[in-house]
C-alpha cells in the first residue's frame, strides 16, 4: 500500500476531529460565545450543510491543480477556518469559521479519495480507501474524546488550537509522504467530470450511500438518550460504550476494505441486511442492556464501515475523479443531515425507539437501490469507460467495473 494512503488518513482524521469537536464542548462554547445550547447545535448543522453544499464548488476550484498542491490549498483553507474558530470574538465569527472548515473538509475528502484511486491498482482501490477512511473511524474513536478532554482541561479555544496544530502536522506529512504528480486525478476536465452525472446508475449509487449512512446515523445521533433513558445505563457508562462502538467501526472498516473490490455489491447488500436486523433488534430490545449493546456494536460493524464499498461502487459507475468523489461525500453528509433531523421529528411523535425504526426503514430503501445492480449482468469490458473523451485512459485512473 503506498505510504501516501496512510498520510491521507491522518489528514482525514484532522478533518473529522474538527467536525466533531463542537458536540463535545457545547456548554463551554455556549458560555464563551454568549450563546444558547441550541445555537451551538446550529454550528454542527452549519458544518454539515457547508460540507454537502459547498464542498463540490471548492473541489471544482482546485481540480486542475496537481493533487498534492490541491491538498495543500485545502489544508490552508481548513487551517484558516480553525484559527478563526480559536480566536472567534462572537457567535457570527464562529459560524463563519464552521462554514469555512466544513467546505474545506468535504473538498479534502473528495480530492483525497480520488488520489487513493490514482495511486493504487484497480483491484486494491477498495482496500486503499479503507485505509484512508480509517482516519474517519479513528476520528470517531479518538478525535472526539481527545478534543473534548483538551477543551475541558484548557478551555474550548485550546481544542481548536490543538486541531490547528494537528492540521499543520498533517500538511507537513503530506508534503513529505505524497509524491508530486504533474496532473490532476482522473476524470478529465470540468465538462467531462460533469458529464458523468448524466448516468442514472450513478445517481442510484449515490442514493444508496445516502440511505446507508442515514440508516446508521438515525441510530447513532440518539445513542445517548436511548441508552440512558430506555436501556438504563448511567451517563458515565455511555462514553465507554461509544468508544467500544468506535472500535467496532475500525474493525468493520478493515474487513469491508478486504472485500470491497471483488464483491462490491454483495458486500453492500449484506451490510444493509445486517444493519436492518441490528436496527430492528435494537428497536425491539432497547430496554434490555445486553441485547441493546450487541445491536449497537453490530450497527458499528456494518454501518458507516460500508464506506470503502460505497466509494468503489460510485467510482466504477462514474469515475475516480475528485468531483465525483466530493459529490459522493456530499450525498453521505446528506444522509447524516436527513437522519438526525428526521430522527428529532419522529422522537417528538413516537418516542425514543422511533429513530431506530427510521433507520430500519432507510435500510430497506437502501436495499431497493442496490438490487438493480445485484441482479444486473456485468457489462462487457469494451463498455468500460464512457466518462472521458480520452481514447485510452491510464489503468490506474480509468473507471473500473465489477
Amino acid at each position: 500500500m503506498p505510504r501516501a494512503v496512510y498520510v491521507l488518513a491522518l489528514g482525514i482524521f484532522a478533518m473529522v476531529t474538527s467536525e466533531f469537536v463542537v458536540a463535545g464542548l457545547m456548554p463551554q462554547m455556549a458560555d464563551g460565545l454568549d450563546a444558547t445550547i441550541p445555537q451551538i447545535g446550529y454550528l454542527i448543522t452549519a458544518f454539515a450543510v457547508a460540507m454537502a453544499a459547498g464542498g463540490p464548488f471548492l473541489t471544482v476550484a482546485v481540480m486542475k491543480l496537481p493533487p498534492r498542491t490541491a491538498l495543500m490549498v485545502l489544508f490552508a483553507v481548513f487551517l484558516g477556518g480553525n484559527v478563526l474558530a480559536a480566536t472567534a470574538t462572537g457567535y457570527p465569527v464562529m459560524m463563519a469559521a464552521r462554514i469555512v472548515t466544513g467546505i474545506a473538509s468535504q473538498a479534502f475528502f473528495g480530492v483525497g479519495i480520488s488520489l487513493c484511486a490514482q495511486l493504487t491498482r484497480p483491484e486494491v482501490r477498495g482496500r486503499a480507501i479503507a485505509v484512508a477512511m480509517n482516519g474517519l473511524m479513528l476520528g470517531t474513536l479518538l478525535g472526539l474524546p481527545l478534543s473534548t478532554l483538551v477543551g475541558e482541561r484548557f478551555g474550548w479555544r485550546a481544542a481548536f488550537w490543538a486541531i490547528s496544530a494537528l492540521t499543520l502536522v498533517a500538511a507537513v506529512a503530506t508534503l513529505a509522504g505524497v509524491e508530486r504528480l504533474d496532473r490532476a486525478p482522473a476524470g478529465g476536465g470540468f465538462r467531462e467530470e460533469l458529464g458523468v452525472f448524466k448516468n442514472p446508475r450513478l445517481w442510484l449509487a449515490l442514493s444508496t450511500s445516502t440511505l446507508i449512512i442515514g440508516a446508521t446515523f438515525a441510530a447513532f445521533s440518539y445513542f445517548n438518550p436511548i441508552l440512558t433513558q430506555l436501556t438504563g445505563f448511567s451517563t458515565g457508562t455511555v462514553p465507554v460504550l461509544l468508544i467500544a462502538y468506535g472500535a467496532a467501526t475500525v474493525v468493520g472498516n478493515t474487513v469491508v476494505g478486504r472485500f470491497a473490490d471483488r464483491h462490491t455489491v454483495p458486500v453492500l447488500t449484506l451490510g444493509l441486511v445486517l444493519n436492518l436486523l441490528f436496527l430492528t433488534g435494537f428497536a425491539l430490545l432497547a430496554d434490555l442492556p445486553a441485547p441493546a449493546v450487541v445491536c449497537m456494536m453490530g450497527i458499528g460493524l456494518v454501518g458507516v464501515t460500508m464506506n470503502p464499498a460505497m466509494a468503489t461502487r460510485v467510482q466504477r459507475t462514474g469515475n475516480a475523479g475528485p468531483l465525483v468523489n466530493t459529490v459522493h461525500s456530499s450525498f453521505i453528509t446528506l444522509g447524516i443531515i436527513l437522519a438526525s433531523s428526521l430522527g428529532a421529528v419522529v422522537i417528538d411523535a413516537w418516542g425514543l425507539r422511533a429513530p431506530l425504526w427510521l433507520g430500519a426503514a432507510m435500510a430497506v430503501l437502501g436495499l431497493a437501490t442496490v438490487l438493480p445492480d445485484l441482479t444486473r449482468r456485468p457489462a462487457p469490458a469494451s463498455d468500460a469507460s464512457r466518462t472521458t473523451k480520452a481514447p485510452a485512459p491510464e489503468p490506474d485512473s480509468a473507471p473500473i467495473r465489477s
